[in-house]
């Protein structure tokens, strides 16, 4: 596997939340930095007896509602 992608979320208190996409593998982090950190060394965890991916890409999912009237 070359590459894992993690859906990010902003949560209200300004933290972020990510969870992988097709595997058991969620963290977060206070800020961004933080969360990338915290990414990378749960991916180094989980994958402990196995090849890692090459690349992890955090896709970063923002919801937005906008008022019509």
């Amino acid at each position: 596997m070359s590459e894992i992608v993690f859906e990010v979320t902003q949560e209200g208190d300004g933290g972020y939340v990510a969870e992988c996409i097709g595997e058991d593998i969620f963290t977060e982090g206070d800020t961004w930095d933080a969360l990338r950190h915290n990414v990378l060394e749960a991916v180094q965890a989980y994958y402990f007896d196995a090849t890692p991916p090459q690349r992890v890409r955090l896709h970063l999912v923002r919801d937005e509602v906008v008022a019509t009237g």
